[in-house]
Formats: structure tokens, C-alpha cells, sequence
């Protein structure tokens, strides 16, 4: 079918299909297809980085209180670095593989400026639940992988987040900073 198809079809013609992994999808189409993949990246700093080249001043400062934005961005951009990073472990990192992408984090940050826009206080209770159970944790079906991230994003998103030098490590070597421009992320996180 492939070849009949090629040969009716004009040279320049081109086609684009998405798919999951699939035992049914024709191995024929995928050996006459060029092929590539969207991967995260891989290590806490390149998935962060990649996570603030999309973020731009203007979405940074978009809000009531843009220091506790700021701040509170980093530390879920963080945790989604860390949750995105444990898949390359196993079944050390997670007990079942998980498809974390950037739309979980983009859910977070939208929800994070509503409640900040919303409320005088900070709610952390509402901001973790969400993050961990709803937007991340829907993809979660093991126990032991819904504690764990429940527990990782609670490091992450607390009071001390909201404090200048608060460590998300007890080496130091990751901290909050002074929110500031695009620019001053990329190059802390760099």
C-alpha cells in the first residue's frame, strides 16, 4: 500500500502523524518515514532552563505579587525538572514510568497566578494538592509514586520558598533567589 501510495503521490508531498507507542502502527510507514522524537531534557539544569526560555518578562511580572510569582514559579519549575529527571532511574525513580510534560507545569503556573491574584495568602495547602494530586498526579496510579510526589512538590512549595536563599537541597547548591528577569534565571541556572 506504502508503494502505491509513493509512487501516485507528487515528490514534494509530506505528511505528519503523531503517535504513542502502538503494537498496531505499520512497521512499513515507520521504515519509509523520517522520524523524530520530542524528549525532555535530560538533568535538573537543561529541563530548567528549557522550562524559562519559554517564559518571557512580561508573563513573569503578570501579576499582583510578582516577588511570591516569581519565587513560587521557580519551585514548581524545579519540581517539575525533578519529577521529568527520576524516569531516567526506573523503577528507582518511579515504580511506573510517567509522560510528565510541560502542559502539567503550564497548569501550575496558571493556577499559581490565580490564587496569588485571588487571595491575600498564600495558599500552600490548595497550591500543593493541585500541583501533586490534580495536574501531576493525575497521571499517577501507584501509591508509593503518589506519596513520593506529594512529598516532593511539599519541599518545594512552603512558606520558606518565599524567602531569598531558602534551600530546595541540603547541599545549598539549589536555592530561591531574588525573582527577577528572564535573563537573571537563565543565568543562575546556568
Amino acid at each position: 500500500i506504502v508503494e502505491q501510495l509513493t509512487e501516485q503521490n507528487h515528490p514534494d508531498f509530506r505528511i505528519w502523524l503523531t503517535s504513542m507507542p502502538s503494537p498496531a502502527f505499520p512497521v512499513s510507514v515507520l521504515q519509509t518515514s523520517v522520524k523524530m522524537t520530542m524528549e525532555p531534557p535530560t538533568g535538573i539544569r537543561s529541563n530548567l532552563l528549557r522550562t524559562y526560555a519559554n517564559i518571557d518578562n512580561r508573563e513573569l511580572n503578570d501579576c499582583i505579587k510578582p516577588k511570591e510569582f516569581k519565587m513560587l514559579l521557580f519551585a514548581f519549575s524545579f519540581f517539575h525538572a525533578i519529577v521529568q529527571d527520576r524516569r531516567k532511574f526506573g523503577a528507582i525513580g518511579w515504580n511506573i514510568p510517567y509522560a510528565f510534560t510541560a502542559e502539567e507545569f503550564d497548569v501550575c503556573k496558571i493556577q499559581l497566578k490565580t490564587f496569588l491574584d485571588t487571595f491575600d495568602e498564600i495558599p500552600y495547602k490548595v497550591l500543593n494538592f493541585l500541583g501533586s494530586e490534580v495536574n501531576y498526579g493525575g497521571r499517577v496510579t501507584d501509591d508509593k509514586d503518589i506519596r513520593l510526589i506529594v512529598c516532593i512538590l511539599q519541599r518545594f512549595v512552603q512558606p520558606g520558598t518565599v524567602q531569598v536563599g531558602f534551600n530546595f537541597s541540603e547541599s545549598g547548591d539549589y536555592r530561591t533567589i531574588e525573582g527577577g528577569t528572564q535573563e537573571e534565571y537563565l543565568k543562575y541556572i546556568d
